[in-house]
């Protein structure tokens, strides 16, 4: 029985808006959640990233998810989830732009649907909660992003 417990543990999440949306991504790739701040915009950079801002004399790129997972609602967009760099292999340290941060809380293996999303890139699971659901995403959205955000890295 002990075993079984061991690999259903569950796993820390921050819950996250965009749009209407719930979001939730795994709190161990996460260094750090700031308010959002003046962004530098970066000539011919891809759609999804929105600029660069100075993070305690790191050059952060910010990403807005939105683009990412073709979400069209309008938020507020106040808040930034910097990802550790040395859990994201993206080459520099990269923020989300989110329209806000709701909680941390434990998701169980059980409470999570993958079969809906076998094929959507960068979605881990549907989270069932008590009565709304909360897309688990994964913050390696697309291999191309590490490519695009090498090309933004030069041309600063």
């Amino acid at each position: 029985m002990a075993a079984t417990e061991a690999a259903a543990e569950p796993t820390k999440v921050l819950e996250f808006g965009l749009g209407d949306g719930t979001y939730c991504l795994d709190i161990g790739v996460i260094d750090e959640i700031v308010d959002a701040g003046e962004l530098t915009r970066i000539p011919n950079s891809p759609d999804h990233v929105e600029g660069v801002m100075d993070l305690r004399g790191r050059t952060t790129t910010i990403v807005d998810p939105k683009t990412l997972f073709d979400i069209d609602e309008d938020g507020p967009r106040e808040r930034i989830v910097v990802f550790d760099d040395e859990e994201i292999d993206e080459g520099g340290t990269v923020g989300w732009m989110v329209d806000e941060v709701f909680q941390v809380r434990d998701v169980s293996p059980e409470d999570v649907d993958q079969s809906t999303t076998v094929e959507d890139e960068g979605v881990r699971g549907i989270v069932k909660s008590d009565d709304r659901f909360v897309v688990w995403v994964s913050p390696d959205v697309d291999d191309a992003l590490a490519a695009d955000l090498d090309d933004v890295e030069t041309a600063e």
